[in-house]
């Protein structure tokens, strides 16, 4: 492609996405394909010979459009979003430009000394204490791991990494059950094991860890011969947003020597507002926490902020230094390839920097602002309305409800998730509470306004009646 031609068809693709972005509201919000449709219009093989961009782009629209669910559709209530703010879109044209891999200071110093400058940014805006360090990670999930490798190899006296698992005593962890799944494929790769990860019952309203039964459960491992390693807590779980409480959870840990990650991936983003930081009271005595600027904060995936007590500690778990990654004659740099699992690294910072400009952290806290308020209304309508249930009341901008069908209340409130979805207008998912199902609501899309939130409302009723009149 040469110059012309990539002008041409980078201000076709631009025109493309801002055109799309327009249109979402009439669009059905998952993808209404049914499974194979799409690989079935593709060819076996792969092309022999080049094929002109028209054709390209023509595919694009008329294949892989009708396939994908539209995640910046302000009617996306499902799962948490993966926002992605306009301005963050246009700097990741630049950075998709540009095209560099920041794996080391000297290989981009502007991507290095720009991370460190927005992470200490972020680190303010949440309310961190000053002696934590960022780093951006592309998920919660490998920040998480990291944390669980850091654990692993201070539990060890350092010589995992070199003796092996199968050379050290076993290690436990522990949780409660609102973690992420994430938690359990992190004790997996660190050769944990899942046997390992211990499950803390939880309690009250907000579904906390019992701390009693953590202590209880340490001291019962240590007495067996095991050695703890750390704890994971949660802010704002994935099923019902479920908060443990973090000063406790910390001043147990911390008493028998056991590093503490706190995992607030959606729910971190909340923090830049202050009226929500007594939720996770505490935190800033914690070893690590993560939380993800690409899904309430609106930058663009993948973009996760880990920030962490002892750097140290961090790069001795992971840092590997061949002689063609060193950079010599400069005198304290930071090598973020040192800090991650993956060697390569993408500049993920400069949409960070176009964000938190752009929008400043007022504009950011009037849109988490609404969002909950607009959750915790939904919440109150649907409560009142006959024949529902709130299951939990909303944590942030999440809760859980139940309609009150006939029959087998779980397939029943099943048929009503897969009826809200299929019609398009909105999207919801699914969650068990207590070992029943329930049906998830969220709001959190950067561009939903408060009629988003009533066309929830209208949607969820009729198609309740619906289905409730069919059954009859």
């Amino acid at each position: 492609m040469d110059e012309a031609t990539f002008a041409e068809w980078s201000k076709k693709a631009a025109e493309w996405g801002a055109a799309y972005r327009a249109s979402l509201r009439d669009r059905p919000v998952r993808a209404q394909t049914a499974p194979g449709d799409i690989a079935a219009q593709l060819p076996v093989a792969p092309p022999q010979a080049g094929e002109s961009m028209e054709a390209i782009f023509a595919d694009f629209e008329r294949i892989i459009m009708p396939g994908m669910t539209h995640w910046q559709h302000p009617r996306f209530f499902a799962y948490f979003p993966a926002n992605a703010a306009p301005v963050s879109v246009v700097a990741e044209y630049l950075v998709s430009a540009i095209a560099a891999q920041c794996m080391l200071w000297q290989t981009s110093p502007a991507a290095t000394e720009l991370e460190t400058k927005v992470l200490d940014w972020l680190r303010q805006a949440i309310g961190l204490p000053e002696g934590f360090a960022g780093v951006i990670q592309d998920s919660a999930s490998s920040a998480t791991l990291s944390a669980v490798l850091v654990m692993r190899e201070r539990a060890l006296a350092w010589n995992g990494n070199k003796a092996g698992l199968s050379a050290n005593p076993r290690l436990r962890v522990y949780s409660s059950d609102q973690v992420h799944t994430s938690i359990d494929r992190a004790v997996w790769v660190s050769g944990i094991g899942e046997d390992n990860l211990v499950r803390i019952p939880v309690q009250g309203e907000y579904r906390s860890m019992d701390c009693a039964a953590l202590e209880a459960a340490i001291l019962r491992d240590k007495a067996a011969g095991y050695v703890p390693a750390g704890v994971i807590a949660c802010t704002g779980g994935t099923s019902t947003g479920a908060c443990d409480n973090i000063a406790e959870v910390v001043r147990i840990a911390h008493a028998h020597g056991l590093y503490v990650h706190v995992d607030a991936a959606w729910a971190g983003a909340a923090m830049i507002c202050e009226e929500f930081r007594p939720l996770w009271d505490g935190v800033g005595e914690a070893d690590s926490v993560v939380f993800n600027p690409h899904k309430w904060l609106g930058a663009q995936f993948d973009c996760s902020a880990h920030f962490i007590r002892s750097p140290d500690d961090l790069v001795r778990t992971l840092a590997i230094k061949p002689e063609y990654l060193k950079t010599h004659g400069k005198d304290g740099i930071i090598n973020y390839s040192e800090w991650t699992v993956p060697l390569g690294r993408r500049f993920r910072a400069l949409k960070l920097w176009f964000l938190l400009r752009f929008h400043g952290l007022e504009g950011l806290k009037g849109m988490i602002r609404n969002h909950v308020a607009w959750a915790a209304k939904l919440a109150e309508r649907l409560g009142k309305e006959n024949g529902f249930e709130i299951v939990t009341r909303p944590i942030f901008s999440l809760f859980s409800f139940r309609h009150m069908g006939s029959g087998d209340l779980d397939a029943h409130n099943l048929a009503l998730v897969n009826a809200i979805n299929d019609d398009g207008r909105i999207y919801l998912t699914q969650t068990r509470v207590d070992g029943r199902v329930a049906i998830r609501f969220q709001a959190g899309q950067f561009d939903m306004t408060e009629e988003d939130a009533e066309t929830a409302f209208e949607v969820i009723t009729e198609i309740a009646k619906s289905l409730s009149a069919a059954r009859r």
